[in-house]
């Protein structure tokens, strides 16, 4: 089976192969400002590490927020960035493993992507995956999956990743 890395060599209409679009980067993100329980966090931490193949980073608020009852500094999210081959195994498994999992799937909408070339994809629910064991579906949370190409426009990233066998809708 041919690879993503190869696939997307492959796109057809350019006259140069350098101005194939590519995939530079994944950034997979969530938030957990809304947790009250700090052993969560944890848990979070992990599974995304699990789930990616690489630890996340902590993110913190920038500003304190009294109504929130957040200071400036408080882990407010993780974030994993993929690069190289990491990225391209963690994008195989979402779109032939993860995604077919997801409960009544029809397809990712093709609007999701934006004008400076990135399409970034709404998870639901961590539990899709296969790392994520059935006695831990207690405590689920969803994830953003943030897919930077070097495209030029909306187009071109839908084109890219329609080629690349991503399951839009039709």
């Amino acid at each position: 089976m041919e690879n993503l890395r190869t696939k997307s060599r492959k796109l057809e209409g350019y006259k140069n192969p350098m101005q194939v679009p590519r995939i530079t980067k994944v950034v997979i993100s969530t938030g957990v400002g809304s947790f009250k329980d700090k052993n969560k966090f944890k848990i979070v931490e992990d599974r995304l590490a699990r789930i990616t193949g690489q630890k996340a980073a902590s993110r913190g608020a920038k500003i304190s927020i009294a109504s929130f009852k957040s200071r400036q500094g408080d882990i407010v999210g993780y974030q994993v960035t993929l690069h190289g081959e990491r990225m391209y195994d963690f994008l195989e498994k979402l779109i032939h493993i993860a995604l077919p999992r997801t409960k009544d799937f029809r397809g990712i909408s093709p609007s999701a992507a934006d004008e400076m070339g990135n399409y970034t994809l709404s998870i639901k629910e961590h539990s899709i995956f296969p790392e994520t064991t059935d006695e831990e579906l207690k405590d689920v949370f969803g994830f953003a999956v943030t897919i930077v190409t070097t495209a030029k426009s909306k187009d071109e990233v839908v084109k890219l990743l329609t080629h690349l066998g991503f399951p839009f809708r039709k």
